[in-house]
């Protein structure tokens, strides 16, 4: 998996199509209180940190299944969105293309 648009040293051979994973999380109230605690004397919000990198972990991994699924040697190109779908809770979305190679 990369960001990039190829891998050194590997020629992309066919490009199965846009692969993803998703994840959509809420806000903890325990981990709330605390982040709000960090907000009032500055600092890094560890508990925002931590959840967002699993998050990011979790997409990622539903990302490579689909590109499995698929057959994939790799997945180029990957870019991370996030969207607020209600207030408290956001998605985060991980995407690439799915593509074997020579």
């Amino acid at each position: 998996m990369t960001t990039t648009e190829s891998i050194p040293g590997r020629e992309v051979t066919q490009i199965l199509g846009v692969v993803r994973g998703n994840t959509i999380r809420a806000k903890h109230l325990g981990k709330d209180i605390m982040a709000g605690l960090r907000n009032l004397v500055g600092g890094e919000i560890k508990e925002y940190v931590q959840a967002l990198t699993e998050a990011r972990e979790q997409a990622i991994e539903r990302m490579a299944a689909q590109a499995n699924d698929l057959g994939a040697d790799a997945v180029i190109n990957i870019r991370f969105a996030t969207s607020q779908i209600m207030t408290g809770a956001a998605e985060l979305l991980a995407y690439g293309t799915a593509v074997k190679l020579n």
